[in-house]
């Protein structure tokens, strides 16, 4: 079941914590950078953060979490993540649906992942995703960017 999150309740961003940080510490052995934002939020910061949070839940527990942000046309998806036990089992392409399926059909949905995520990156290309861009943070760290066209 997929569901919004309210981030502004302690309990939940707490919750959405316990997902996001076991699944941006195994995004960081992949792209071998451990200084990723995710990893440093805070109930505070993800309260704070603007992004509209949906969750997946699994046998009544926070599987995987999607965030957004929504202007005008575009859907900018700001985090996807899926506790690790949870990896294989669908949960990232119901909640990239359930975002795709979001608003009027004609937004263009935005995402970026690290360069060396490789299990991302084939996800988003598989899901219709077009590269866009690819940009080098600092030494080390460089973000793909991709996009998909609603219409």
């Amino acid at each position: 079941m997929i569901k919004e999150i309210d981030i502004t309740d302690p309990k939940f961003a707490e919750e959405v914590l316990d997902v996001q940080i076991p699944s941006y510490k195994v995004e960081a052995e992949l792209i071998d950078f451990y200084d990723i934002p995710p990893l440093r939020d805070t109930v505070i910061t993800l309260q704070r953060c603007g992004e509209t949070f949906y969750g997946c839940y699994v046998d009544g527990e926070l599987g995987g979490v999607i965030s957004i942000k929504v202007e005008e046309e575009l859907i900018d998806i700001h985090r996807l993540m899926v506790y690790p036990k949870h990896f294989r089992k669908g949960i990232a392409g119901r909640l990239l649906d359930f975002v795709e399926s979001y608003g009027e059909g004609d937004e263009t949905l935005i995402v970026s992942t690290g360069s060396k995520n490789a299990p991302a990156v084939h996800f988003y290309e598989k899901s219709g995703f077009v590269k866009i861009g690819e940009m080098t943070v600092m030494e080390g760290l460089s973000i793909t960017s991709f996009e998909k066209k609603r219409k």
